[in-house]
Order: C-alpha cells, then sequence, then structure tokens
C-alpha cells in the first residue's frame, strides 16, 4: 500500500462515517494525505483528517477521529489505528500491505513517482541563456543543472514542457566580443573593455580560416565578419558543451529574430492598445508603475532604437501567443532587479503574472580545491567555465552537486569532496547504492535466486525493522517528486535519495538477501530481493531527475 493509496482509504473511511451520521458530503476535501511521523513509535503515517473536518460539522475533533479510527480499521492491510493529542490518527499497516509496495515499484519501473500534478499545463522553461561571448560559465553551469532537472521533475509531473535558450546576437557585448576577435587575428592587445581568454584566439583564428581576408578588411566589414563568425563558431560550441552535460533545448531563439518578425512592433501595439504606453522627452514608455514597478520604463529611446526591455517585452508576449500557459524563466543573482518589472510587464499585457510568470534567482557558485577558491580558468581568462567544472569532478558528480543545493542559496563546491570514493561524497553514496542493488541482483542470478512473477512474491515476510523503514522511504518518492516540481526544487530529490541510501545500507546490514553457501533459497529472500530491486527502481528513477546516472557498477 502506497501513501497515496492510504490517503484514499482514509478518505473513504470518511465518507462511511459522513454517510452514516447524514453529513454533508460537499465538506470534504478532494483529496487528503498522510504523512510520516517524526517518531517511528507513533505509527506508519499520521492523518489529521479529523481535525480538519470536526469544525465545520460541529463534532468534537476526537470524537470524530474515534469513528474514523473504527473505520479504518475495516479496511484490509490496516493493522491498527490509535488516536492522539486533540484528534491526529495513528496509522499502522500490517506487512502484507507494507511489503506490497516493493510489488508495485518494481511493476511500474520507469513510471513509479510520476504523476499528472501539472497534466494539461503547458510551460515554457527558459534557462542558461547566456550571450555567445564565451564558454557556459559556471554561474550559467548551475541554471544548466537545475533548469534540466525542473524540466525533468515537470514533465514527470505531467507537464508539457518545451525548454528554451534565449540570446542576444547583437548589442554593446556582442560588439566587443567581434573587436576582440579582430584584435586577436591581428596580433594586436585585447581591448580595454574586451574579453581575455585563449578561446579568443582560438575562434579567431577559426574565424580566418574560414575568412582568410577579414584581418584586412576595412574595418566595418572586418567587424562584422569576426561578428557573425565568431558568434556562430562560439554557440555551436555552447551547444556542443551543454550536451556534453546532458542538457538540450528544444528552441534556441536570439532578439534578432524577433526584431525580423516585427514583434517588438506588435508588443508596443498590444501595449498601446491596453492604454498602458505613453511618450515623454521624445521616448515611448510603458507605465509599469501602475503594477507595482519602482519606475516607468523604456520601450522605445528618444533616437528610435528599441531598449532590451522592450524585448523582453515582445518575447514575453511571443511565448504566451505560442500558447504557454507559464512561463517561467531562470536568472543569475545579478538580475534580481528583474523580478519588479518583468511582473508588471506581464500585468500590462492583461495577465496575472501570479499565474502565468515565474522568475528563479540563482545564487553564486564557488569552486574550491586544495582548500582554496579557483579563481582563474585556463581557458576563459577571467571565468569559471563548465569545462572547468567538468574537468576536475566529471559531469554526473558536476550535475548532481549543482542541484543538490536550494538555487536561492550560494553553494561551494569542493573538488576533494565530490571526487572521493567515500561516503561523504554525496553522489557516491547514491550511486554506491544503485551499483550494489544492480549486483546483488547479478549475484543472485548466479546463485539461482529470481524474483519469480508476482505470485511467488510474499510481501508479509518483509516484517524486519529495516526492511519496513525502507519501505516507507521508498512509499514517500513520488510526494517528493511531485513538492519538488511545486516548489521548483530539485534539491529535494538529491536529498531524499541520499536518506534512502542510508535506509538501503542499514536493511543490507541486517537482512540477508542472498542465501549462503549451500543454504535453500527460501521465499524470504525472493522477498527481500523484490525490495532490493525496488530500492534500485527508485534510486535510478530518482537519479535520471537530476540527469545523473545509476551505475550498475562502481
Amino acid at each position: 500500500m502506497t501513501p497515496a493509496n492510504l490517503a484514499e482509504v482514509v478518505l473513504a473511511a470518511a465518507r462511511a462515517v459522513f454517510t452514516a451520521r447524514g453529513l454533508d458530503p460537499t465538506v470534504l476535501p478532494a483529496s487528503t494525505a498522510v504523512e510520516r511521523p517524526r517518531n517511528p513509535e507513533h505509527g506508519d503515517y499520521a492523518s489529521t483528517l479529523a481535525l480538519q473536518l470536526a469544525k465545520k460539522i460541529g463534532v468534537a475533533p476526537r470524537e470524530l477521529a474515534a469513528e474514523l479510527a473504527d473505520e479504518l480499521s475495516r479496511f484490509t492491510g490496516i493493522k491498527s489505528v490509535e488516536i492522539a493529542g486533540p484528534g491526529f490518527l495513528n496509522i499502522r499497516l500490517d506487512a502484507a500491505a507494507a511489503g506490497q509496495l516493493a510489488r508495485v515499484v518494481v511493476e511500474a519501473g520507469e513510471a513509479y513517482g510520476h504523476s499528472d500534478r501539472f497534466a494539461g499545463e503547458r510551460v515554457n522553461l527558459e534557462f542558461v541563456s547566456a550571450n555567445p561571448t564565451g564558454p557556459v560559465h559556471i554561474g550559467g553551469v548551475r541554471w544548466a543543472a537545475v533548469g534540466d532537472a525542473l524540466s525533468r521533475l515537470l514533465r514527470a509531473t505531467g507537464a508539457d514542457v518545451t525548454t528554451e535558450y534565449y540570446f542576444n546576437d547583437a548589442g554593446s557585448q556582442i560588439n566587443r566580443f567581434a573587436r576582440s576577435l579582430r584584435a586577436a587575428a591581428r596580433d594586436e592587445p585585447t581591448p580595454e573593455d574586451g574579453y581575455p581568454g585563449d578561446y579568443i584566439r582560438e575562434i579567431a583564428d577559426a574565424v580566418v580560416k574560414e575568412h582568410p581576408d577579414a584581418p584586412n578588411e576595412p574595418e566595418a566589414q572586418s567587424l562584422e565578419t569576426f561578428r557573425v563568425a565568431g558568434v556562430n563558431i562560439m554557440f555551436d560550441e555552447i551547444k556542443s558543451s551543454l550536451a556534453d552535460f546532458g542538457v538540450h533545448f528544444d528552441v534556441y531563439l536570439n532578439e534578432k529574430q524577433l526584431h525580423d518578425a516585427g514583434e517588438l512592433d506588435l508588443a508596443l501595439e498590444r501595449l498601446r492598445a491596453v492604454g498602458h504606453v505613453f511618450e515623454a522627452d521624445g521616448a515611448v514608455w510603458l507605465r509599469t508603475t501602475d503594477f507595482g514597478d519602482d519606475k516607468d520604463r523604456v520601450l522605445r529611446k528618444s533616437d528610435g532604437d528599441w531598449t532590451y526591455f522592450a524585448g523582453d517585452c515582445a518575447y514575453y508576449l511571443d511565448k504566451r501567443e505560442r500558447g504557454f500557459d507559464r512561463v517561467v524563466i531562470m536568472l543569475g543573482a545579478d538580475h534580481h532587479g528583474y523580478v519588479g518589472r518583468m511582473r508588471a510587464m506581464a500585468a500590462c499585457f492583461g495577465d496575472d503574472p501570479d499565474a502565468t510568470l515565474e522568475i528563479l534567482i540563482g545564487q553564486l557558485v564557488n569552486l574550491v580545491e586544495n582548500g582554496e577558491p579557483v579563481r582563474m580558468a585556463k581557458r576563459a581568462g577571467n571565468v569559471l567555465t563548465l569545462e572547468d567544472l567538468v574537468d576536475r569532478i566529471g559531469v554526473d558528480a558536476a550535475r548532481y552537486a549543482l542541484a543538490r543545493y536550494s538555487s536561492d542559496s550560494p553553494i561551494d563546491i569542493d573538488v576533494d569532496v565530490w571526487t572521493r570514493s567515500t561516503r561523504d561524497n554525496p553522489v557516491y553514496y547514491v550511486q554506491y547504492v544503485a551499483a550494489r542493488t544492480a549486483s546483488v541482483n547479478r549475484n543472485a542470478a548466479d546463485v539461482g535466486l529470481t524474483r519469480g512473477d508476482s505470485e511467488a512474491f510474499h510481501p508479509e515476510l518483509l516484517d524486519h525493522e529495516k526492511e519496513l523503514e525502507l519501505l516507507k522511504s521508498l512509499g514517500d518518492y513520488p510526494a517528493v517528486v511531485t513538492t519538488a516540481a511545486e516548489l521548483r526544487e530539485p534539491h529535494r530529490v538529491a536529498r531524499y535519495l541520499e536518506d534512502l541510501a542510508g535506509d538501503y545500507h542499514r536493511f543490507y546490514d541486517n537482512c540477508r538477501i542472498l542465501p549462503r553457501g549451500d543454504e535453500e533459497i527460501t521465499d524470504t529472500h525472493r522477498a527481500r530481493l523484490w525490495l532490493n530491486d525496488a530500492t534500485r527502481t527508485v534510486i535510478a528513477n530518482g537519479l535520471g531527475l537530476l540527469g545523473v546516472t545509476a551505475p550498475e557498477r562502481m
């Protein structure tokens, strides 16, 4: 019995009590939940439904709890129900009901933990979105790991997700990039506001290989050649490095596409039509202060040029016009000031920003090696990159480390910790369980032990304390996935997996799975193999949500 199944049983018991009392069934919630008590002595699961309903129907909570407990005791699989405090229901399952979860997990396979929580919701998830002026820096790498994990979580909970990478292939940063490339190709010093790093020389050489005359063309023509070719080369490299990191986007879109399609004009017309546009000092403004912004924003400057904010407006409208119900944008710590203006902009379009727009802000990442912060990169010169991180700790450890912490907290990634083959390396600790469960299965096959079919499984034999604790942990997984998706917090999955790994180790140390020597294979061995394989399933599923592999050998 899963926690979700038990919650349905509790609600069914409440319906029965309401029917017997002749109470209004519309008072009952559409769904309820059960939780694991902090103290295992209080039972396997607890329900607060009696407390929630008592006041609505004018009955003392403990009185209602007593009736619910009596009704619950009639259901198969419920071992006992105790009333605690003002009306809590502490529920214990019998071993057979608890053990059935192993079968549920194994038979569900990759689908275990999935739900329809966000079914029918179309989500556009934009992350990384670095301009192609250099390799993906370590802050962008954090969003690559977290954003990709979030896309997997949302899909696992039923959402229709499109991942998107947006970049600007014009503007001051790109102009500085082009000047830096041209200077490198002409063996001139890097411009004062230019980009340093070996990668500039590499890209400049690649541009010259394609366009041998580029360094000696007239300056304006030369800069345009380096701009166009350099951006293409750099962006191809960014795509390749992200792909090697396991991150792929459904859509790549640049600001120039919005300009060429006339979408900035369309956005301006739409905003003007609803009365939020005004003109002052020769410029065109959006009155975002009507919706809580600290100041109004310029859309078109007095010289006729569009502002970056105008592009933001057009891009938001473009996403909504493509049919997305919710626009989620992940930005770095230096973009915190964007939140107010973007929410106000959505409201100017007539949307409720609480429903259609989410802006997630990520904090800084520091790399520590030999006890000292790593300040400079070998290739990028002034920033640490995805390549620097992966070279030191590998893709799996990098993705896990970046997704393991709440995004609104700065993190230090200690190379010494994340490369150890010990339990204080979190990814190793979890992956070791993945490998051990696979090893147990191989060794079981060698001695002729198999799970057998469903009929050969005797869940009532999984009655050891450590077996029951492991089963409860496995039962928690679907709720963890749903909560992580709802709160946009993939780190909850990582922390859950570490707790599950601990429960598996304690089970493994206390409950012999494989027969020793000439010992006869029993139904207990088979039942424990079901539990072993159920653990493997959940570990693999959870690591998969983080984009991390579940190795069969280590």
